[in-house]
């Protein structure tokens, strides 16, 4: 008698385990969570972490119902350096990246024509026209990788330590921080002695002396307190096309996109593409360069805004740089004009759709 009690109870079990197991392969609810490691060149307390990184990764770990979880490395704590953090993404040391493609020179050249002084018109107009050009003129560019999205900041301007600038005169024989190839070739072209740096390296190079300002956008101002390393801004003018701005990528480990299931995918998806670059733009960007500007006021520091007039004379020293562009890209078997000019207009049809 206590055999066949047994057996019962075995079989019972037997069948609630299959029915779980079942459920488990069915059920989404019942899949492991997968944990994305996201890695990035800024402090925790940075913007784009507190405005862009994390709320995106939120939204993705609610939409998947937790099966995707997230792990924020800031400030290079997988190690490596900035430069790196492509090529961090494509080999699986990270898992997702937030980087500047411009900061290893020439590595992506098709993608820097965003980076060519005077072209970008309004932030997140032009962050929907990356990814629109991407997606059509260069999508060879990230090999590797899987991206969620190209972007750009808010118009860059100049912080100052030395002196104010005030006309184009004024540039000549400052040491001025570069961020990307583009904006090294522009300020050499205005006068100034380049220097390339990534962000983080700023607020000591300024202290030290080694550079005299730096080319940068005012969201960062309170991060790297720019505004206490500096004395003058120069700004231009609001109606006239950027003096310059940097296309970011936020991107993922291919093998690890791919491998994901289908629905995960989707969700991934629906949080990727050229709304959301304008998302974060105007939420880790645009939002934030108010406030900046006004701690910049508040600390005193003069601001000089270029007129429309001056910035003409800016923008003439600077045209031969479009076609050094092109040049160099019909040496590498691109038509350089079609792609200036196809910049242009996919930057024109958004600003239009706005």
């Amino acid at each position: 008698m206590s055999m066949k009690i047994d057996c019962s109870v075995a079989a019972r079990c037997f069948v609630a385990v299959a029915v779980m197991l079942a459920l488990s392969l069915l059920t989404p609810a019942f899949a492991q969570a997968l944990t994305l490691k996201i890695h990035h060149f800024l402090p925790p307390s940075s913007n784009a972490q507190k405005l862009f990184i994390e709320p995106w990764a939120d939204k993705v770990n609610k939409e998947s119902n937790g099966r995707i979880k997230f792990q924020i490395y800031p400030a290079m704590q997988l190690g490596g350096t900035a430069p790196q953090l492509y090529d961090q993404a494509k080999d699986g040391v990270a898992d997702i990246v937030w980087t500047l493609p411009g900061i290893t020179a020439g590595r992506f050249p098709r993608v820097e024509v965003f980076e060519l002084p005077f072209i970008m018109t309004n932030p997140e107009a032009t962050s929907r026209a990356a990814w629109d050009y991407v997606q059509k003129f260069a999508p060879d560019e990230f090999p590797g990788v899987h991206l969620i999205s190209v972007f750009v900041h808010t118009p860059g301007q100049l912080f100052l330590s030395k002196r104010p600038v005030k006309a184009l005169d004024d540039l000549r024989g400052l040491k001025l921080r570069a961020p990307t190839r583009q904006t090294t070739k522009l300020l050499a072209a205005l006068g100034a002695s380049p220097v390339g740096m990534p962000m983080p390296q700023v607020p000591d190079a300024l202290s030290k002396g080694v550079v005299d300002g730096a080319l940068a956008p005012y969201e960062i101002v309170p991060t790297m307190k720019m505004h206490e390393l500096t004395r003058y801004v120069t700004e231009t003018d609001a109606n006239f096309p950027a003096l310059y701005t940097a296309v970011f990528v936020f991107a993922m480990n291919k093998a690890k996109y791919d491998a994901l299931p289908v629905d995960l995918k989707r969700v991934i998806d629906a949080n990727s593409g050229a709304e959301v670059g304008a998302w974060i733009t105007r939420q880790a960007w645009s939002g934030p360069d108010q406030n900046a500007k006004r701690a910049v006021q508040q600390h005193g520091n003069e601001i000089t805004i270029l007129s429309a007039a001056e910035l003409g004379r800016w923008r003439r020293k600077t045209s031969a740089l479009e076609d050094e562009w092109e040049k160099e890209m019909a040496a590498k078997g691109f038509d350089g004009k079609k792609l200036l000019e196809a910049a242009r207009s996919l930057i024109a049809q958004r600003a239009a759709l706005k």
